[in-house]
């Protein structure tokens, strides 16, 4: 998969919708906790014909990387875009996308690799 990362870029400069704050429960499914906020990006539309997903964490990174999902439980597949995510929180959104592939499987892109982003995070 291809990501054209200066368009999501463009993308996100629409603002984005925090409507699942960290640690608050999936309104559907409340066993599933959000380990960073998580919301949409105004103005968009996504794979799944809803707007842009998008990950929120506390850096100062920008857009970081993106997780391709699929959804077993829905039937879809999405984009989830990294934004402002520490190198920490990449790990941690990948393991929550990841954690019950009996519903929901993900794979990470990252723009430039995770080393990278560590060492400009620590700097």
């Amino acid at each position: 998969m291809t990501i054209d990362w200066q368009a999501h870029e463009r993308e996100l400069a629409n603002g984005i919708v925090l409507d699942r704050p960290r640690l608050s429960r999936h309104p559907h499914y409340p066993e599933i906790v959000y380990p960073i906020d998580y919301g949409y990006v105004q103005g968009t539309v996504g794979l799944d014909g809803e707007a842009l997903d998008v990950f929120v964490g506390t850096a100062t990174t920008g857009l970081v990387g993106a997780c391709f999902t699929t959804d077993k439980r829905k039937g879809d597949q999405e984009l989830k875009l990294l934004w402002n995510c520490s190198p920490a929180e990449v790990y941690l959104v990948h393991g929550f996308l990841n954690f019950a592939p009996e519903h929901m499987t993900s794979v990470l892109h990252l723009r430039r690799p995770l080393a990278e982003l560590w060492d400009a995070y620590m700097a």
